[in-house]
């Protein structure tokens, strides 16, 4: 199974534009992430699914959705011709919706997937790394269970960036206790997104490093995931790029 898309693909698939258009579109909806989920994240998934059919045709394919919680984005991979498998640990996260799952979602941890090795096409994960406790694991799992030749697409929101801190965002550059202290005195509940526990600071460098030291991949393409592509080259600007990047992307390529 090649991963070059068919001419036929070529020919009907809306070429994918990382553009400033683009970028301002996103980051605009952000704002209302918690007030209209559904615009939010069917946006968002819309736009993932895009980017990911420009790296990988998706027809057919057997995708991966690691911490899926409700299924945006197993939706948006489904419209796109792919057969997505989602894994959450989180029953609650995942009947979010309409009380009930995502069509064919399982119940599981991203530190230890619940499938075989190199039994998926595509291995997916949308800002889900830097709500798990130990995320090179997590990473890895990613990697075992795609098969060779076959690609992961892997986002998280660095936790130097301005939004870092997701809603207790932008205190937690003062440190994540405080931002979530700040948060419980303010709004007089806890945040949903509490560091230490469901939240930790992982960074551009780290997954870099741990994506080159890693001897089971190729990287394909490290990028600002919400940036237009000329911006792509903070990736390259130790420091700077861990408060500019935002949102970091990697497409990796199992050997």
């Amino acid at each position: 199974m090649t991963d070059v898309p068919s001419a036929e693909t070529a020919k009907t698939a809306a070429p994918f534009r990382a553009d400033l258009r683009r970028s301002v579109r996103l980051f605009s909806a952000f704002r209302k992430e918690q007030t209209d989920p559904d615009f939010f994240y069917g946006l968002l998934a819309r736009d993932t699914v895009a980017q990911l059919a420009a790296y990988t045709p998706l027809d057919g394919r057997l995708v991966l959705d690691v911490g899926g919680g409700p299924g945006y984005f197993a939706d948006a991979l489904r419209e796109a011709g792919a057969r997505p498998v989602c894994v959450d640990c989180d029953a609650g996260e995942m009947s979010m919706r309409d009380g009930s799952p995502p069509e064919g979602a399982i119940l599981g941890s991203a530190l230890d997937l619940p499938l075989a090795d190199g039994t998926i096409d595509v291995c997916f994960s949308s800002n889900v790394l830097e709500h798990v406790p130990d995320p090179w694991r997590m990473t890895d799992e990613m990697v075992r269970v795609t098969r060779p030749g076959g690609l992961v697409y892997l986002s998280f929101t660095n936790w130097l960036s301005p939004w870092g801190g997701h809603e207790t965002s932008p205190w937690h550059y003062l440190g994540g206790h405080r931002a979530a202290r700040r948060y419980q005195r303010v709004h007089g509940k806890r945040p949903k997104n509490v560091y230490g526990e469901s939240m930790y600071a992982v960074s551009v460098g780290a997954a870099l490093k741990w994506a080159r030291s890693c001897s089971n991949v190729e990287i394909v393409d490290a990028l600002p995931r919400y940036h237009p592509r000329w911006a792509s080259t903070v990736i390259r600007l130790p420091g700077l790029r861990e408060i500019v990047t935002w949102n970091l992307l990697l497409i990796l390529r199992r050997r």
